[in-house]
């Protein structure tokens, strides 16, 4: 995946200020090293090609790790502060110290210069691994393994607007989203993915007519949303090199990096990523859910609207849009009657009732 014009920007600038700071270097050895100008200029780009290669290295991972790893190795660090207050190098020193005069003929001078150097790789190899695997350890651990570490800590920006969301092209052309957040239940960023943004992009210039309808609906719902004061949303520029991969994993991805849910009306995209652990916001699920339950032997008041399978059926639609069917009522087909549920059946279409006209006891 291409960088984003302003990383590119700030390694053209790095990479002028390492040539900028090697013909300074140069310039200010003259009648003492005498490094040339040149010289300069390749050490200064050799530094700068260094530290851009290590930047590329480090694609997909955020600040949010950064700081993640940074906390890590603050506490893998005062570990190893804690060990060196032991002061093993003194014990090391009192066992070898004798040993080395007595049976070697090691002098004084010779057995200090030991243990000085014995004490600092001591030092350096426990502040080196410590930091490291508390580094490390950190980055594997969960928003969960941090509240069991700093009990009654919450991080600020998920106490108030939400843990982020991450959308796919789907959840997006769906068109649902925006009411869902403006209802109040839901709250966190939107997060869109450039490559979601790109593929949306792609079916509303070249997709068939369905799809090209629907990626310019979800084109529209998108500004929208990017208009609406009450919801926050945003494009990611990932910068993973994941053009290979299939857009799920993709989504996976960089809904695991952000720390984000997942938003998507996709069932197979919800059960894979459900399977890798991640928290998924299922757009149908919630339809599902809000969906009325009407129970056997309840009454319900329905505008009959044209005629059913069999001659005497007529059919209504219940405000969800569920199909119910009632029994000899052909003849008040245009009107609102009540009618008393007898039973249901759930159909690869959806959920069919039938019922029949209430009669007053």
């Amino acid at each position: 995946m291409a960088s984003h014009p302003s990383v590119n920007v700030a390694r053209l600038t790095y990479l002028l200020v390492c040539e900028a700071a090697g013909v300074a270097i140069a310039l200010s050895t003259k009648g003492t090293l005498d490094i040339s100008i040149g010289t300069g200029m390749l050490c200064g780009l050799a530094v700068a090609a260094f530290f851009i290669w290590i930047e590329v290295l480090m694609k997909g991972f955020t600040l949010r790790g950064f700081s993640t790893a940074s906390f890590g190795l603050g506490v893998g660090l005062f570990c190893a502060w804690l060990l060196t207050r032991v002061e093993i190098s003194t014990l090391l020193e009192l066992a070898f110290r004798d040993r080395l005069q007595d049976e070697m003929g090691v002098s004084g001078i010779q057995v200090d210069v030991l243990v000085n150097a014995l004490r600092l790789a001591i030092d350096v190899t426990l502040f080196a691994s410590l930091g490291f695997l508390g580094a490390v350890l950190a980055l594997r651990s969960n928003r969960d393994d941090f509240a069991f570490i700093i009990p009654y800590v919450r991080f600020r920006q998920d106490a108030s607007s939400g843990q982020p969301i991450v959308v796919d092209a789907e959840a997006v052309m769906d068109g649902r989203m925006l009411g869902i957040f403006r209802s109040g239940f839901l709250h966190g960023r939107i997060i869109v993915p450039r490559f979601v943004l790109d593929a949306l992009q792609s079916l509303a210039n070249s997709g068939a007519n369905g799809e090209k309808q629907r990626a310019q609906r979800g084109l529209d719902h998108l500004e929208k949303m990017q208009a609406a004061a009450d919801v926050q949303i945003s494009i990611h520029d990932s910068s993973m090199t994941l053009d290979a991969e299939p857009m799920t994993a993709r989504l996976i991805e960089t809904a695991r990096l952000l720390g984000a849910r997942l938003m998507t009306v996709d069932e197979n995209l919800a059960k894979i990523a459900k399977i890798q652990g991640l928290d998924i916001l299922h757009i149908q699920d919630l339809a599902d859910a809000l969906k009325p339950l009407i129970a056997v032997g309840e009454r319900a008041r329905i505008a009959l609207v044209r005629t059913g399978k069999e001659e005497h059926q007529a059919v209504g639609y219940l405000p969800d849009g569920t199909m119910l069917v009632v029994n000899h009522a052909v003849a008040k087909i245009g009107t609102t009657v009540d009618v008393t549920v007898v039973s249901s059946l759930q159909t690869a279409s959806g959920m069919m009732i039938f019922g029949e006209l209430y009669k007053a006891r």
